[in-house]
């Protein structure tokens, strides 16, 4: 085999491959990037039975042929060569890369070890790159961290006849959004339990590529999901586990509730929160003309501020985390956000879930369908 391409477009193709692949592999032929070179393409692929991904890219390809090496390797390399045509070719069992006076040879892994690439299922939905990326921003922050919960480290994508929706949760706060676009005949009710971190990647990878195909697929042994745009392909196989229904947990209407500047909040709970340590909480006191932030440290650092906000209701005092209610404005794409109280099932001395949603100016009402609920331990543990 031997091919010359550019630089950048290869540096741009093996870092998107080399991204989806786990920090550890069990084998390490699964850590290998497969490149298959025919006509004047090249295909490089990854896939560790769990995450696979492809893309396609322009060369001047001399010989055909197939080679498997080191991904992370190859990475390295490419993103640290000249600014020149780079060329690789196969002598034996060892690959030479050539770029200006730049020369490496590594050794080959046995293409015929190398697992068989999924194959991508037929569309269910096809969405806007650009929605795409806006909606898993909002809600894959939600997802849990926590590998001993693993149907809570992923986001539920749901297919309505409209459109999808997503959301996430970590038991202490939940995010909702809903997308429209184009969905295939008999593709309403599908759903499907994606690891937030592939599906981050795949936002932040295809989020500028026009459109994205969206096939679900939950026949035979394979429960998967694959994204397309362009000529770069993911797939993944579905988390496995009982996603709990939350979507009950959000209320259609709230009466009670704050409109205040969404930067205003986020620098100020920034700053107050300098003195917490790691868990607590920061004190909001939601009144008729000011939101006031209170944080104690300890004996020798407190901090208190306030910003300006109108409030519909009764004043009201609500501790929360400040990383989780950072992470909330996070999703808010609006000059203001309105803080909605809701009320407390089980006692109503108490503050309810916090809901946050977007507010596009303080006469207006909620512009888009992201919704994001906070108070620790709503779900059961």
């Amino acid at each position: 085999m031997k091919f010359q391409v550019n630089k950048d477009v290869l540096h741009d193709a093996v870092a998107f491959a080399v991204r989806l692949l786990p920090a550890r592999t069990t084998l390490p032929i699964l850590g290998g990037i497969l490149i298959e070179a025919d006509a004047n393409a090249l295909r490089l692929s990854v896939f560790d039975y769990e995450v696979s991904a492809q893309a396609e890219i322009v060369a001047k390809v001399e010989t055909s042929g197939r080679i498997l090496v080191s991904g992370r390797l190859l990475n390295e390399i490419v993103s640290k060569l000249p600014n020149a045509p780079v060329e690789i070719e196969t002598d034996g069992s060892k690959v030479l890369v050539t770029c200006g006076s730049s020369k490496f040879t590594l050794l080959t892994m046995e293409v015929a070890n190398y697992p068989t690439l999924p194959e991508i299922p037929a569309v269910t939905a096809t969405i806007a790159a650009d929605a795409f990326n806006t909606a898993v921003s909002q809600v894959a922050v939600a997802a849990s961290k926590e590998e001993a919960t693993p149907w809570l480290t992923g986001v539920l994508m749901e297919v309505s006849e409209s459109g999808i929706s997503m959301v996430a949760t970590d038991r202490y706060r939940l995010a909702l959004v809903e997308v429209k676009c184009s969905v295939a005949a008999d593709a309403a009710g599908s759903s499907a339990l994606i690891p937030a971190r592939t599906l981050q990647e795949v936002a932040k990878n295809f989020g500028n590529q026009g459109e994205i195909s969206i096939s679900i697929a939950k026949s035979g042994d394979r429960e998967m999901v694959a994204f397309k745009a362009n000529n770069r392909a993911v797939t993944s196989l579905l988390l496995k586990g009982a996603f709990p229904d939350i979507k009950p947990f959000f209320p259609k209407e709230v009466e009670h509730y704050s409109v205040v500047s969404k930067q205003d909040l986020l620098d100020s709970t920034r700053r107050v929160a300098l003195v917490l340590e790691q868990y607590p909480a920061i004190r909001y006191t939601f009144n008729e003309d000011a939101v006031v932030l209170e944080a104690t440290g300890n004996e020798m650092a407190q901090a208190s501020e306030s910003v300006p906000a109108e409030l519909a209701g009764a004043s009201i005092v609500a501790p929360l985390k400040p990383q989780y209610l950072i992470d909330g404005l996070a999703g808010v794409h609006t000059e203001f956000t309105r803080i909605a109280f809701t009320k407390n099932p089980s006692d109503p001395n108490k503050p309810g879930p916090v809901l946050i949603t977007s507010h596009g100016a303080k006469e207006t009402t909620d512009k888009d369908s992201y919704r994001y609920l906070l108070q620790p331990n709503m779900l059961q543990r």
